[in-house]
């Protein structure tokens, strides 16, 4: 576990095993460059100070500086340098920073345009989440993935307000390790977390935080009529969950909804998936992990503000008992649903879940899902597109999302489309055609919310990451916890 720590300590004075100082476009120096006396040292090596060049000058008898060694990073062009900058240029080191265990930084020293907390949290979240990796189940670790991160400082300047700039440390540490956990859980292989593994993990993590938790068995959801759950998961010899959490902070307040879709492993079904559609589908609970994560933060950090959340989760498999291409489920409250291929799973668990939420009169209830590679093809692997019945809500949690770095799009619920989901012989049908399938899928969830305000956050591309990121390595990337955590903080105060 990483300590997270502010100071105002002056550079030099600082002691840390490596202290991480900027470098900006043109050989600029940054916060510290100076006073530690390396800013030559950078122009020596011909570095310029674009962002990814680094450059480690070891401590030697008679430096000026109290670190063992300072690792010089280019930033990129100083006035550009916001707060997003600052996390993912410093997320860029973090598996850096790990092997050196104790680091500071002077990055959020450096901060344009960007509030004295956000700078503060915004390098501590950097560090944290650039040193995460995933190696439990590795038997031989190599060189660059040795060492723990074992404490961040970020030195900040004494007018700051250190009570403040303290909480802003500890609010970084509280997420990125509730990111990690997401992370966690969609990195761990499919066999070793089936749907009954996620909810105790639920239960634990609920046990741990004070929330209040209830599962609900496969017996239980046949009782209440959870048609789209069990549909997805018959086929399976793993029985489907419902995970319900609750946080309250704020007393007989209207709560706010979550639900993220939990697919602890998708072959497509009858409708199978080819091999390689296979490989990464471990990551189709990237939607519940989020919720999951969340939710953690949010008891941890303990707004004015009251949250629940219900979280379908099944594996997707091929069986004698699997649904069949044609046949017809009724979801919780009764809508029914012809399922013409049953790879478009997700919208058939969330169902069930916005269906009990809206039932529970909610504030407005958003819902995080890796849905459709549809929005994939319309926005790439690194943005998450929204849709939803309230534009003012849409907006919100877009701008919180810009607010912590991690991209969002708005894209029409465009209502002339729902005819394309017109089925023969039930309300509605689980695909439309090819064209604007992420859209006729944020069509089919509308159905069950009722006039509840709502949002779709589609997370297929940035929930899993092919090839790392500035804030990670490839895998489960968390997103968007940290852009849901900003919003209930932001709704909260």
């Amino acid at each position: 576990m990483t300590t997270y720590a502010y100071s105002t300590d002056r550079p030099a004075a600082v002691r840390a095993s490596l202290l991480i100082v900027p470098m900006f476009e043109g050989g600029r120096p940054g916060p510290g460059a100076d006073e530690l006396g390396v800013a030559p040292a950078f122009a020596a090596a011909k570095l310029t100070g674009k962002k990814g060049e680094t450059l480690l000058v070891p401590k030697r008898d008679g430096d000026g500086f109290a670190a063992d060694a300072v690792l010089l990073v280019g930033a990129g062009a100083a006035d550009d340098a916001d707060d997003t900058t600052i996390r993912r240029v410093l997320g860029r080191v973090g598996a850096t920073a790990r092997r050196f265990g104790s680091v500071a930084t002077t990055f959020a020293l450096a901060a344009k345009g960007a509030e004295p907390a956000e700078a503060v949290q915004a390098a501590a979240e950097g560090l944290g989440l650039g040193a995460y990796r995933f190696d439990r189940l590795k038997t031989k670790t190599k060189p660059n993935d040795v060492g723990d991160l074992k404490r961040v400082t970020i030195l900040g300047d004494a007018g700051w307000g250190a009570p403040d700039m303290r909480k802003a440390v500890g609010r970084a540490g509280v997420i990125v390790d509730s990111v990690s956990w997401a992370r966690d859980l969609v990195n761990l292989p499919a066999g070793d977390l089936p749907p009954a593994a996620i909810a105790k993990e639920a239960q634990a993590m609920a046990k741990a935080t004070g929330l209040t938790c209830k599962v609900w068995t496969e017996a239980q959801l046949k009782a209440k009529g959870f048609g789209g759950i069990l549909g997805v998961g018959q086929g399976s010899v793993n029985p489907p969950r419902l995970i319900e959490l609750t946080y309250t902070g704020a007393g007989k307040a209207t709560p706010i909804a979550l639900t993220g879709k939990g697919i602890a492993f998708d072959s497509g079904g009858l409708s199978i998936k080819d091999a390689s559609g296979m490989e990464t589908m471990k990551d189709d609970m990237g939607g519940a992990a989020s919720i999951l994560a969340t939710m953690r933060a949010i008891a941890v950090l303990k707004p004015k503000i009251n949250v629940i959340a219900a979280i379908p989760c099944a594996e997707n498999m091929p069986s004698g008992s699997a649904q069949k291409p044609g046949d017809v489920i009724r979801h919780y409250g009764g809508i029914t649903s012809e399922v013409l291929n049953t790879d478009a799973e997700g919208r058939l668990v969330l169902a069930d879940a916005l269906a009990l939420l809206s039932e529970r009169e909610p504030e407005l209830v958003i819902d995080t899902a890796t849905l459709t590679g549809a929005c994939m093809i319309a926005l790439g692997p690194d943005i998450a597109g929204a849709m939803g019945n309230d534009d003012d809500l849409a907006h919100e949690v877009v701008a919180a999302g810009a607010a912590v770095g991690e991209p969002i799009w708005q894209l029409p619920l465009f209502r002339d489309y729902r005819a394309l989901i017109d089925s023969n012989i039930a309300d509605v049908k689980n695909i439309g055609k090819r064209y604007g399938g992420a859209i006729t899928a944020a069509l089919f969830l509308s159905e069950f919310v009722g006039d509840t305000p709502w949002l779709h956050l589609d997370i297929a591309g940035p929930a899993f990451s092919e090839n790392g990121n500035d804030l990670g390595p490839k895998g489960g990337t968390g997103v968007p916890v940290r852009t849901l955590v900003r919003f209930l903080l932001d709704r909260a105060a």
